[in-house]
Parts: C-alpha cells; structure tokens; sequence
C-alpha cells in the first residue's frame, strides 16, 4: 500500500505498486488486453492510493493543531511553532490572522521575520487578482479623507444708494427698464416737446 511520505502530499510507493503502476500506464498508451490479474491489481492500486490520500489529510490536519497549540503557547515556544509554521506552509497551509500576529511579537527573532515576510506575500498572492487586488483592498480599508472645503465667493454688497422713485403722474421710463434690465447704465430721459417753450 502506498504511505503518506511527510505532510507535502507526497506518498511512497513500494516496489510491487510500482510495478502495477507501470502496467497500467503501459495500457493507457498501447491499449491492449488486460488480464484479470492485470484488472485485479489495477483496483487494488486505485483503493491504496484513496486510502493513502485521506492519510496523508490526516497528517496535515494535526499537523494544523499542532501549529495552533504551540501559537498558544507563545512565547516560550517559538523555535517549535517557527519550525512547525514552516513546515505547514510547505504542506500548502495559508497563514491566518492569528499567525501573523505571533510573527510580528517574535520579530526580533531573524526566521520570524523571514516568515512573517513569506506569510504576508502568500497572503496577498492569494487574494484574487493577486498584488493589485491587494492594493485596492488596503486603499478600501484605509480611512477616507473628506474633501476640503472651498471658502465660497464673497456675495456682492447691495448698492447703498438706491435710486431716487419717480415723482407722482411721471410715466415710467420703458428705454430705462430695458437698461437696467440689460445692466446698462440708464439714460435720462428726453425732455417731452412742450416744456422748452413753458421755460421759454
């Protein structure tokens, strides 16, 4: 029966499974025939090689505990949590929250912060998109500052000295009203025929 061979996901196979092996890869590219020797063998490799795969998940789900049972008995254990976390991170375990908290408390030591390092690349690489993905989420989580505000422009001071009303009975002005309207300035108005001759 193949075995699990360290907590990698490698396994070991032996010299009669390997033979098997080759038979059976010998039938995928020169199909032929097989014997029912050849079937029965064939079976039993395909059932070893289950077996030794749910042994070697085994392997790496205690090897997991262990990583979490000497973090929690940080600091006094850090040369076996650094070289459990090393080994887990070969076995393909992502490093969680918690490991990289332990990381940067044991930063003086020089492995701890090569894996700290490792640990924050794997992290970022395993996000989707990768390193750029990465970025926006750190722009997301970082507080955003509001925009300044721009003094506003000061409103225009009305005009102290309003224009004098028109005497009682004097009709309004319809050039003047067209003036002021357009912002022009008004022009007085022409003196009505009649009046030269009354001063006259």
């Amino acid at each position: 029966m193949p075995t699990p061979y360290g907590s990698r996901g490698g396994l070991a196979f032996g010299a009669e499974e390997l033979r098997v092996l080759r038979r059976a890869l010998a039938l995928a590219l020169h199909p032929s025939p097989a014997t029912a020797d050849d079937v029965q063998d064939c079976l039993r490799l395909a059932a070893s090689l289950d077996e030794a795969t749910r042994e070697s998940a085994r392997l790496r789900a205690f090897l997991v505990a262990d990583l979490g049972r000497y973090r929690a008995a940080l600091p006094g254990t850090a040369a076996g949590y650094l070289a459990l976390l090393e080994e887990a991170l070969g076995a393909g375990y992502r490093p969680q929250p918690d490991d990289l908290a332990a990381l940067r408390a044991l930063r003086g030591n020089p492995t701890a912060a090569a894996l700290l390092r490792h640990c924050e690349r794997v992290r970022l690489t395993a996000l989707p998109g990768g390193l750029a993905s990465a970025g926006q989420q750190q722009e997301r989580e970082q507080p955003q500052k509001k925009p300044e505000e721009r003094p506003s422009a000061p409103h225009p001071a009305p005009n102290p000295s309003p224009e004098p009303a028109p005497a009682p009975g004097t009709p309004p002005d319809p050039a003047a009203r067209a003036h002021a309207r357009r912002g022009l300035p008004r022009r007085k108005p022409a003196t009505p025929p009649g009046q030269h001759l009354a001063a006259g």
